[in-house]
């Protein structure tokens, strides 16, 4: 069977596969091993807000400060 039978057979038995939904579906979990209020917490929280921006969907900034930011 050639590539482009196999790619229409695919596209007609398996619809589900075919046609996902939209990434990402659910709001994004940055985290930052950080405690907040300082430079790196600043700097990710900027780039969390560009990152929204693009993608259209909302970024949610987690801090988990602890352990000299090792995770």
């Amino acid at each position: 069977m050639r590539p482009g039978r196999r790619a229409l057979f695919a596209g007609l038995f398996l619809p589900g596969i075919a046609h996902g939904d939209a990434w990402p579906a659910r709001p994004i979990r940055l985290v930052i091993p950080w405690p907040p209020g300082g430079g790196n917490d600043i700097v990710g929280r900027i780039f969390a807000d560009q990152l929204a921006r693009r993608l259209g969907q909302p970024v949610v900034v987690e801090n988990r400060g602890g352990s000299n930011g090792v995770l």
